[in-house]
């Protein structure tokens, strides 16, 4: 199934793994390469020497090309780019808006260069610095996120846009993938569909908190980070809406001081960190210090296991997710799926 996605980056197929902090290493990335569809390495919660090696452990696994996503507002951004163009690697996604300067030196280098997006206008922007394709999600997806539904939010994009764009939010199987290219995408991009592959390194008794969601067990909630992060609701998040402003104060300052242990940050360091990723709003004191461990409050969940004092991100779809393949038999089920779906459709024409 040629798109304009598979034809810019090289893949057989127009599905995106995301880069999913803590989730998407060496080992999904490789297994969604070799499955044919394109895997994107996460890259946040490795210091640059560790990114390296995490890319050459998946080029030793795979042939397939393969992505990285970055920071865009990150202190050594410049020298992560660097590695990716050093070492060859296809695709550059970003979470934030990267630079002009950024863009020009990947794109010059012949690096693909897909930010993602969560409104129209920030698609616009990037679409005219440069960028090769734009990845949009809807509020359907995991993380952190937007209140538009894909299914207004999509189209939107396409008619703004000339460039491919790859759809994310809410989609898991073949049916999702023709939707989204009935409205004009090139492709879709999933998290949670490939966080629940036997190919993930995600623990399995995580994996069976996953499984055993409802729709209604996914939340949105500003009460982690101050900013709207869609996650399973857990007794970690209950508590922190329950709690009043001491209260919460009291359990992230806990928190906090488990979690530097772990990091060896200093706490100026971390208010500095938790202060920096404000985003403009107006985060109390217990926001500030879980905005600045959020990254140990996933890695609790999604490598140590520890669901009573992680964070566990997640679209909604984890609500209809009832199985753990590998990314090789999801990626052939979506396509067999696409394609029957396709004839059914031309059928009752």
């Amino acid at each position: 199934m040629p798109t304009p996605l598979t034809r810019l980056v090289g893949v057989r197929h127009p599905i995106v793994q995301t880069g999913m902090g803590w989730v998407a290493g060496p080992r999904l990335v490789s297994a969604t390469a070799n499955a044919g569809a394109l895997g994107i390495l996460a890259s946040a919660t490795m210091t640059v020497d560790r990114l390296r090696e995490a890319v050459r452990e998946v080029k030793s696994r795979t042939d397939a090309p393969f992505g990285v996503n970055l920071r865009a507002d990150a202190s050594d951004a410049g020298d992560r780019v660097g590695v990716l163009i050093a070492e060859g690697v296809r695709v550059a996604s970003f979470a934030l808006a990267p630079s002009r300067e950024l863009m020009a030196e990947l794109t010059d280098a012949g690096v693909v260069v897909i930010p993602s997006v969560g409104a129209r206008r920030h698609a616009e922007k990037v679409a005219a610095w440069g960028a090769d394709a734009v990845l949009v999600q809807g509020g359907e997806g995991g993380g952190h996120t937007g209140e538009v539904a894909t299914t207004v939010l999509l189209p939107q994009v396409v008619d703004a846009v000339e460039i491919p764009v790859v759809a994310a939010g809410g989609f898991f199987d073949g049916r999702g993938l023709v939707a989204a290219l009935a409205y004009g995408a090139a492709g879709i991009a999933m998290g949670t569909r490939f966080l629940l592959t036997s190919d993930s390194t995600v623990p399995d008794a995580v994996k069976a908190r996953y499984l055993a969601a409802t729709v209604k067990d996914v939340t949105v909630t500003t009460a982690v980070d101050g900013l709207p992060h869609r996650m399973l609701r857990t007794d970690l998040v209950d508590a922190l809406e329950r709690s009043g402003r001491a209260r919460a104060l009291l359990q992230a300052i806990r928190r906090a001081a488990g979690y530097r242990g772990l990091s060896g940050t200093t706490w100026r360091r971390m208010v500095q960190d938790g202060r920096a990723l404000r985003h403009g709003k107006d985060l109390t004191w217990s926001q500030v210090l879980l905005a600045a461990n959020t990254p140990m409050l996933l890695k609790a969940s999604m490598v140590d296991g520890r669901t009573d004092l992680g964070v566990m991100a997640s679209g909604q779809v984890a609500g209809v997710i009832d199985d753990l393949p590998s990314c090789a038999e999801l990626v052939e089920r979506i396509m067999k799926e696409a394609e029957d779906t396709c004839r059914r459709l031309t059928a009752s024409r």
